[in-house]
């Protein structure tokens, strides 16, 4: 017995060794993807040494001979820290997704090569000036020289992540950053959805549409017909079918790119410089989508926000000019309604008469499966789509297909060339001409000199027929020439406000112009909450310093919440004696007590928005369920607008408030209470029965996951980041919800970067990312950034060469290969 003792504990002792050092062997060859910010590399593709300074937080500052070698430089830096998110942005727009990760991502494979976003990419590089070309080769040959130094040093594949998931890494091409700039555009673009939404309400009859999607207030929108009307063969379908799709980037049109920015003149300034802030938001992942840089170009530093795998900073400051950047929710998608050929699939029906497709087959090969081939179709309008994506088969006649028509498909699209521009341009008058380019993602830019500010839309607006059936709103008939698009709105018809009387530039992804049809931007927005809280807090002051734009990009005051509660609650505040202890209507007064002193302030530390939004977020559900049925799940997200419709009985909405099911007829007010009695039953069930110890960061924690390993067991712990936040949907400091699942209130997106720009003191300009400079899990720059990204705090950037050297935490020195 003692001898089989003893054996054991040496198997045990073995197997235990044998973990420790595969453990550590492990460790060794990731560790080895780790750059060495000190080391010199003799790289091809450079005409002069170059420098790249690193900050303590893994800011590189780049100092070259000439822009192509800081551009070079900059690729290279991207291709350190960010190498794996990099070739699965690129794979994700090639829809090559499956060759890694397998059957799991073929969705989204189908729908990226049916949009063929990476071939109207490719056709782009020619379209770019010469210097953006200039700039796109240098950066692609920067990338590929850091590939080659992984390549042939064995530097641990770039990235721990290779070691998971064996991609090849292909040389990096310019037009492969053309290609990720089309992706910010899907990120950015909700209207395919919208339309897909409104459509399928329409098919309800009875006016839903015009409620539970109101149009925002001060609106001239024409009313066209009912879907029905114009597709009578398309059924009733109120079923939801799962169209989830792993790694798209088309988030749902609740959590498309949004983003703050704002200026104040210097006149509004206390220092007596221009003040600019802006935070762009994006879908919260690990890491951020944002890396800071510096770079030293022929026009002068410039400094603020990159994407890796694009050269440019897309927002940031110079020495006398700064800009920021907001999706402009330009109505830039309109899906049509291609009728086909009974006798012959293969054509479609044009103004002309029928004509075939434009087809192709491409194959989509995937891990460990069989490969796929698809087909793909084009008509005169765009690439045709899977009916099983965006719900597109329940607005569907039968007999068609549907097409889609998108700014973001131009193949001479010249956005970086824009971009390019507008980084070096130096005043607002040149920024605006910079702009004349930009095609998708629209955005809008404020922008700041020294002494003046302004805003400008950049971005292809599609021109269409005063005559189109649907004003963009619906998906339209292809056949009809009234509903194609007839080219893009003139540049200098976009809309502008330079040097605006009041010294104030702002954007929200808010309404900015009322325009009718044809000429209009959009009829679907972002909010109307967030720019009535920036207007106030702009007004509040007649100067502002940089301390308060940071307080106003760290606002967590929710206008809507001070604007729902007075309204739903009216009948329910202080009625009746106080009820018995551990009732649920004890629980309701204490609730509605709490409530009717809260300021609206959705601060992570109080239990007041948490009851708020369960409120909320219970009493929509209530309100529509009924109504609409299985289609209530695409309204997971909270609309003030609606509610407040209904609850005014605006055009008679308080009929939603009736249970069509029932005999009684109920009030709004009897939906409020009953309501309230669910969320808190929710509540109470996840939190215990003291209302007092609740806490919105509890249930409102930020969810930067990494997208792959962040689903792995044990490894979740390491790569996630995880911290509760304050803020909600429709504050300033907006950290968006999920809407739906387990943790509806969990925070999903939000502002990846924050940066505020001070021209009375350019180098008191600080900034901020959610996440770290690093993507590479075993660094320290991997997380570091995230702490004071959730307390509100900034790192300071300057442009001073001889600061940035004086405070290096390390230099990598670029040195010319001999021949």
């Amino acid at each position: 017995m003692f001898t089989l003792f003893r054996w054991l504990v040496r198997l045990i002792a073995g197997l235990l060794a044998l973990i420790v050092l595969a453990g550590v062997a492990i460790w060794y060859f990731a560790a080895r993807s780790l750059p060495d910010y000190n080391a010199t590399y003799s790289v091809g593709g450079i005409s002069a040494p170059v420098e790249i300074v690193r900050s303590t937080e893994d800011v590189p500052h780049i100092f070259g001979a000439n822009d192509e070698d800081a551009y070079f430089a900059l690729g290279l830096a991207h291709a350190q820290d960010r190498l794996w998110q990099m070739t699965v942005l690129r794979r994700t727009v090639q829809g090559r997704l499956s060759e890694v990760f397998g059957a799991s991502t073929l969705r989204t494979d189908e729908l990226m090569r049916r949009l063929d976003l990476y071939g109207a990419a490719v056709k782009s590089v020619a379209a770019q000036d010469a210097p953006t070309r200039a700039a796109l080769e240098a950066y692609a040959r920067g990338v590929n020289a850091w590939i080659e130094q992984v390549n042939s040093k064995a530097l641990g594949r770039g990235a721990p992540e290779f070691f998971v998931f064996d991609a090849p890494i292909a040389y990096w091409t310019p037009a492969d950053s053309i290609a990720i700039q089309k992706l910010l555009a899907a990120e950015s673009s909700p209207a395919l959805q919208n339309e897909v939404l409104r459509a399928r309400i329409s098919l309800l009859g009875q006016g839903w549409v015009n409620d539970i999607l109101p149009d925002m207030p001060g609106q001239s929108v024409p009313k066209g017909p009912e879907y029905g009307a114009i597709f009578p063969t398309v059924p009733k379908q109120m079923t939801i079918e799962d169209t989830e799709a792993p790694m798209s980037p088309f988030p749902s049109p609740a959590l498309t790119a949004r983003a703050n920015a704002f200026a104040a003149a210097a006149r509004r300034s206390a220092a007596g410089g221009t003040l600019l802030a802006n935070d762009p938001q994006m879908g919260f992942t690990t890491p951020s989508w944002w890396y800071l840089a510096r770079l030293q170009l022929k026009s002068g530093g410039v400094i603020g926000a990159t994407i890796p795998g694009i050269p440019f900073i897309l927002t940031g400051r110079s020495e006398t000019f700064g800009w920021g950047i907001a999706p402009a929710y330009v109505d830039d998608q309109d899906l049509h309604v291609e009728e086909l050929n009974p006798s012959d699939p293969t054509q479609y029906r044009t103004p002309g008469g029928w004509k075939p497709f434009e087809t192709r087959r491409t194959i989509i090969e995937v891990k460990d499966a069989q490969p796929v081939t698809i087909t793909l179709r084009w008509s005169d309008n765009g690439p045709v789509l899977p009916p099983s994506h965006f719900n597109l088969a329940a607005v569907t006649p039968p007999g068609a297909v549907m097409s889609l028509s998108w700014t973001a498909l131009s193949e001479s699209d010249t956005t970086l060339s824009a971009m390019r521009a507008l980084m070096q341009a130096g005043s607002i008058d040149a920024a605006v001409k910079a702009g004349a380019g930009w095609v998708a993602p629209a955005m809008d830019v404020v922008l700041g000199d020294q002494k003046s500010v302004g805003r400008v839309t950049m971005g292809a607006i599609p021109r269409r027929d005063p005559r189109n059936v649907t004003f963009g709103r619906m998906p339209s008939p292809g056949w009809l020439p009234e509903d194609r698009w007839q080219g893009t709105l003139p540049y200098d018809d976009t809309p502008r406000d330079l040097s605006p009387q009041d010294g104030v530039a702002m954007a929200t992804d808010a309404m900015t112009v009322n325009r009718s049809f044809p000429g209009h931007v959009s009829y679907d927005w972002g909010d109307s909450q967030r720019i009535q809280r920036l207007s106030r807090l702009m007004g509040e002051r007649e100067v502002h310093s940089r301390e308060s734009f940071m307080s106003i990009q760290l606002d967590t005051v929710s206008q809507a919440a001070r604007s729902l509660l007075p309204l739903v609650g009216k009948d329910l505040w202080y009625t009746g004696a106080p009820a018995p202890e551990g009732t649920p209507e004890r629980m309701r007064q204490q609730a509605l007590g709490l409530l009717a002193a809260w300021d609206g302030d959705m601060n992570e530390h109080l239990p007041e928005p948490l009851i708020y939004a369960a409120w909320m977020k219970a009493l929509q559900n209530r309100i529509i369920r009924d109504e609409l049925g299985p289609l209530a799940s695409e309204f997971d997200h909270l609309d003030p607008l609606f509610i407040e419709r209904v609850f005014r009985n605006t055009d008679g909405a308080a009929r939603w408030c009736d249970v069509l099911q029932s005999a009684p007829v109920e009030t709004c007010t009897d939906m409020a209470r009953m309501a309230l009695d669910d969320a808190l039953m929710q509540l109470k069930a996840k939190y215990g029965p003291d209302l007092q110890s609740w806490r919105w960061g509890d249930a409102h924690e930020a969810r930067q996951d990494h997208p792959l390993l962040g689903r792995a067991a044990f490894l979740n712990w390491f790569v996630n980041i995880r911290q509760s936040v304050s803020g909600g949907d429709f504050t300033l400091a907006r950290n968006a919800t999920a809407g739906d699942g387990a943790d509806p209130f969990a925070a999903v997106a939000g502002a990846g970067y924050r940066g505020v720009y001070d021209f009375a003191d350019p180098d008191s300009s600080v900034f901020i990312t959610a996440t770290g400079q690093s993507g590479n899990p075993l660094s320290g720059h991997y997380d570091d950034l995230a702490g004071l990204w959730r307390r509100g705090e900034y790192i300071p950037m300057s442009l001073d060469p001889e600061l940035a050297h004086a405070a290096a935490a390390g230099i990598t020195r670029l040195e010319p290969a001999t021949p």
